[in-house]
């Protein structure tokens, strides 16, 4: 399992110690939140702070776009760095949301879909094996420290049994009050991603990490 440890949680009073505990903590991911103040009530990281943490981490860059214009903004952030990019089937019109897709692709980055806690799994069937991920919210999108909604393990499962009945390679992550108990009721739904952000940098970040492992 991938643990993904988002720096939205990161405290930027002391940001070269916790980036180099993390880099050192076991994680392979660094999930990267973009928030518009439009989409979700809030804002975020704009490009050249990407920048920066790719100069500062050789950890994998997973950019999740929750923004209103992801269109426009996944050129943005790849250029700046992102490995993934995920952003939301709330936030495109249907039409578009395989033209996004391929347009993520050719530039030889992963593309990934996410959808809210109450969006239904079965959205994604048409979608599906035009991805490398599929991100299931845990929490409603846009603040860190939320309360890790029951229905996620369930929604996983689902996520699952799509991903197999349509021959398609996707990971499933999951993002949003994950910890060292939440983790394992996902670990054992089936996820392969996980998403921390309060739990990893409000405690010793390598333990915190070794513990979404176990």
């Amino acid at each position: 399992m991938i643990i993904a440890p988002s720096v939205l949680s990161l405290d930027y009073s002391d940001t070269k110690k916790q980036l180099d505990e993390l880099n050192a903590s076991g994680a392979e991911w660094m999930h990267y939140d973009v928030m518009d103040g439009n989409f979700v009530p809030n804002l975020s990281f704009g490009p050249d702070i990407l920048k920066a943490f790719c100069k500062a981490s050789p950890l994998y860059k997973d950019v999740h776009l929750m923004i209103k214009d992801p269109m426009y903004y996944a050129d943005v952030f790849m250029d700046a760095g992102a490995d993934l990019v995920t952003f939301h089937y709330e936030a495109v019109e249907e039409k578009d949301i395989k033209v996004l897709a391929d347009k993520i692709h050719a530039r030889n980055k992963k593309a990934g879909i996410s959808i809210k806690p109450d969006t239904p799994v079965e959205v994604l069937r048409p979608y599906i094996a035009d991805f490398d991920l599929v991100l299931i919210m845990s929490v409603e999108p846009g603040f860190g420290g939320q309360k890790f909604r029951e229905n996620a393990p369930e929604k996983i499962r689902e996520t699952k049994a799509l991903i197999e009945e349509m021959h398609s390679h996707a990971l499933v992550e999951v993002d949003g009050g994950i910890n060292d108990v939440t983790g394992k009721l996902c670990k054992e739904a089936g996820v392969d991603v996980l998403v921390a952000g309060s739990y990893v940098f409000k405690n010793d970040i390598k333990k915190a990490v070794q513990s979404l492992c176990e």
